[in-house]
């Protein structure tokens, strides 16, 4: 149904877009109209496939599909932004632009063609310009973001704990094995205690991308390093990869907690499965990752999206870890994240319990970011 509901959506939105960038701009039974509408119509089923078989295709095929249909959903999507601003002056002009003659009639080009044209470079410039820039900023390295937190009940002797905080890697048919080994050298020049990763890490079967994710396997730390599902571990049989991460090292936390204890000071460290899990039979439960904690000591719970915060204030959590926003990835869509979420990226607090939100490490879908670059966060715990 979500699929069926996403093609309907393109559709329609690229019959939009025709209008505007091909029909608006050039003659009925042309070449170029033709030429414009097979392309139009090539790049939706590039976007179509990549959005349908991204996860259950080998990589190596796969990235033929997604490359181009992904930089075209990016594409897409600020031509869109610009084109839906640009109606307004369009609607102030037509007067102006109705006072010409057709395009086929003898005396030329139409000011209704004029305008159209300059509409559509306006926006082809605009969207050239947002996913060039936005494409250098996915590709390159996350940046290192170090953020101390006080936490109330934080044993003195366990302060200076610093947590290395990943999250949506998205390891897929774009994202591979090089940026696994950069993350892992980033995170190792750090020297942290503990290593948690707040799901997204794969976007497909351990069959497909089990070299992609083998640098992990390296991550160096004094506790070790932890994982929760995040919701695209559960297109991908989040099972196989919660099998197959002990094997390098990575400790999945499955509404559970475990006692970290830094210099003779304990706190619990609880991970919770995503919050959309129970469409899995998999449901994320807050209160049984901290149950049978002590009351006495701090909790750092590592769940995959903020929309768990609310149990995490009940359970009278101090500190939640987590990603799944991508800070927005691709601005102004952070607004809509914001409406969904109650978060985007950084700090926010809510009476006794504070929450981290990461924009992870790598991206989802287009390999472009906008407003939101890649970060890996150096949480350090401190004593309030």
């Amino acid at each position: 149904m979500f699929i069926l509901l996403v093609v309907s959506f393109l559709v329609l939105a690229h019959l939009y877009m025709w209008k505007r960038l091909v029909a608006d701009t050039t003659a009925r039974g042309s070449t170029a109209r033709r030429t414009g509408t097979a392309a139009l119509v090539v790049l939706m089923l590039l976007t179509v496939a990549a959005l349908a078989l991204g996860t259950g295709v080998d990589p190596a095929i796969a990235q033929w599909f997604a490359w181009p249909g992904y930089l075209w959903l990016a594409a897409f999507f600020y031509l869109a932004i610009t084109l839906l601003v640009l109606e307004l002056p369009r609607l102030f002009l037509r007067r102006w632009a109705a006072k010409e003659p057709a395009d086929d009639e003898p005396s030329g080009v139409s000011r209704r063609t004029v305008l159209a044209r300059g509409s559509a470079a306006v926006a082809g410039v605009v969207a050239t310009g947002f996913v060039g820039y936005g494409v250098s900023v996915a590709m390159g390295s996350p940046t290192v973001t170090r953020v101390p937190m006080a936490l109330r009940r934080l044993d003195p002797r366990a302060e200076g704990c610093r947590i290395a905080l990943i999250s949506d890697v998205h390891l897929g048919p774009i994202i591979g094995r090089s940026h696994t080994e950069r993350i892992v050298e980033l995170i190792n020049a750090e020297r942290p205690d503990l290593v948690a990763i707040a799901g997204d890490l794969v976007d497909g079967e351990v069959a497909h991308l089990a070299e992609a994710a083998a640098p992990l396997a390296d991550l160096r730390s004094t506790h070790g390093t932890f994982f929760v599902t995040g919701n695209h571990e559960y297109y991908s049989g989040y099972q196989q990869w919660i099998d197959h991460l002990p094997s390098l090292g990575v400790r999945p936390l499955r509404n559970e907690h475990v006692d970290i204890t830094h210099n003779g000071g304990t706190f619990h460290l609880a991970g919770v499965n995503d919050h959309t899990a129970y469409q899995w039979q998999d449901e994320g439960d807050v209160a049984a990752a901290v149950r049978g904690r002590d009351p006495g000591n701090a909790v750092v719970l590592l769940a995959h999206q903020p929309r768990d915060l609310p149990s995490a204030v009940d359970a009278n959590v101090d500190l939640v870890l987590a990603g799944h926003t991508h800070g927005g990835q691709l601005s102004p869509f952070e607004l809509i994240v914001n409406l969904q979420q109650g978060a985007v990226a950084g700090s926010y607090e809510f009476g006794d319990t504070r929450m981290y939100v990461t924009r992870g490490a790598g991206f989802w879908g287009p390999p472009v970011r906008v407003g939101a670059p890649p970060d890996i966060t150096i949480v350090e715990l401190r004593t309030t």
